[in-house]
């Protein structure tokens, strides 16, 4: 089974993460761990060091990811992308033709921050604009892959996913 996982190394895609390995580790899947490096969007020099920075720091951490699957006996590749992440990851179902894609649904919340009633409220507010306007990567790509997507809540532990029999 090959699995394509979307990994930026925040919150949710730990969580995406661990899921995967609970979820579908005994299958002994291959992994591709896929993480986009996005333009900052300027063209001086500053910007050129700070996407040099981004780009090492990304490369890191999705290397220590596929890292943790691999001790886990997983089989894991890193695929790195430079761009607009819904658009990168598009193209890597394209050309590599995964079984699965894993992702983590995408929340305005920091990591490890709790959230008052005010600013959830406000939080839901901002992330329905944003998909009515621009669409979250995870609804873009569920409306485009060819192949299945998984979309991992992020409100709930890993451990907390159980896998349910249909019939």
């Amino acid at each position: 089974m090959e699995i394509m996982l979307a990994y930026d190394s925040s919150r949710n895609a730990r969580i995406a993460l661990s899921s995967t390995r609970e979820l579908l580790g005994t299958l002994k899947p291959t992994v591709t761990l896929i993480s986009v490096v996005e333009d900052v969007g300027s063209a001086t020099s500053g910007a050129d060091d700070l996407f040099e920075e981004q780009y090492e720091s990304q490369k890191a951490d999705v290397e220590r990811a596929a890292a943790e699957l691999m001790a886990d006996g997983i089989d894991a590749r890193v695929l790195l992308a430079e761009g607009d992440a819904r658009k990168m990851i598009l193209r890597a179902t394209e050309e590599r033709k995964p079984d699965l894609l894993v992702m983590a649904r995408h929340s305005h919340q920091p990591d490890n921050v709790p959230l008052g009633f005010i600013t959830r409220r406000i939080d839901a507010l901002v992330e329905e604009f944003d998909h009515m306007t621009f669409g979250s990567v995870s609804a873009f790509l569920a409306r485009r892959v060819k192949c299945p997507i998984l979309i991992i809540p992020t409100h709930v532990n890993a451990s907390d996913i159980k896998m349910h029999d249909a019939s």
